[in-house]
């Protein structure tokens, strides 16, 4: 009797187990969250001088990163930016945190040259449209000067598809993951991107500064879809039909790799595709204040309205 007891509670644990493993989903998608480093000096174009070169020698890619600052003030736009811009160099830039991806001469990786693919008529026409960037008229700063978004004279926002690097600053993530969403968080300036996961997208007449993002899961890979674009952003010199895929893929503890392909029929000839590692850093994220006790702001606004009293007295 005790022998058919023991035998039954058996075949009852396996059943119950054969029933438990047959709830949990064969492969839970892997766990994305953390802070992460998404810097690189690789450019995302191959520079010129290396055309047809995938790779640097050891001896052309340090001497590209010792001209790195150089290399920034040199594509300026003003001659006021070139004097003004001082904080590029070793003293203010976490050069340790933005390397080189190996020897890699350029992050595009498709086309094969490693070159953004032809602009079309219509994009040649939307950027020699634009207003001519002054000091003067505060109308035509850029989003990022403007403080709407965080980016370097790359539109759109560091926290809105493609995530493309800066030379200057690190661009530093912070990724926090659920079932139903996946958040992509950038200090620079306090940008969210909240990727909604199976979801679909918005009605096109619904625009957002950062896009409108869908994400899902292929196997081991975050896939995230994202259009819907406002028109001002002007991401990657792109227009509102920008549309951009990401692949985030977990790598090792350390690495996540970065694969993003955009494609806009209204910019450019074909779409293209970069890659490159994200780092797991070991740091927190502060706020972005630039101007918190800037009394200058104050003072040069002043002086900015006493030079137009003084100009219409004397014009009287």
């Amino acid at each position: 009797m005790a022998i058919r007891i023991a035998v039954a509670f058996a075949l009852a644990g396996l059943l119950a187990a054969d029933t438990v493993q047959a709830q949990r989903p064969k492969s839970a998608p892997p766990d994305l969250q953390g802070l992460w480093n998404g810097g690189t000096l690789t450019p995302l174009q191959r520079p010129a001088e290396f055309a047809g070169k995938s790779e640097f020698t050891p001896e052309e890619a340090a001497e590209y990163v010792r001209t790195r600052a150089d290399r920034i003030r040199s594509r300026l736009a003003t001659d006021h930016d070139r004097l003004q811009q001082i904080d590029i160099d070793s003293t203010y830039v976490e050069e340790e945190a933005i390397q080189l991806d190996g020897l890699r001469t350029s992050l595009i990786v498709d086309p094969p040259n490693g070159m953004l693919p032809a602009l079309v008529p219509a994009a040649q026409a939307r950027m020699a449209a634009r207003p001519k960037r002054t000091f003067e008229d505060p109308e035509v700063f850029n989003l990022a000067e403007r403080c709407f978004l965080g980016n370097f004279g790359l539109g759109g926002s560091t926290a809105s598809p493609p995530l493309l690097p800066s030379v200057a600053i690190a661009p530093y993530f912070q990724i926090v993951q659920t079932d139903d969403s996946v958040m992509i968080f950038s200090e620079w300036v306090h940008d969210v991107r909240v990727v909604r996961m199976g979801g679909t997208h918005l009605p096109p007449t619904i625009r957002r500064w950062l896009g409108d993002s869908i994400g899902r899961w292929e196997d081991q890979t975050l896939v995230v879809d994202t259009t819907n674009f406002r028109r001002e952003v002007q991401n990657v010199n792109a227009s509102d039909k920008l549309h951009v895929v990401e692949r985030f893929t977990r790598v090792d503890a350390n690495t996540l790799r970065y694969r993003v392909t955009v494609e806009d029929p209204d910019t450019w000839a074909a779409p293209w595709t970069a890659e490159w590692p994200f780092k797991a850093v070991d740091v927190r994220m502060y706020e972005v204040a630039c101007h918190e006790g800037n009394y200058a702001i104050e003072h040069f606004l002043r002086g900015a309205r006493a030079d137009d009293r003084r100009q219409k007295e004397a014009a009287r």
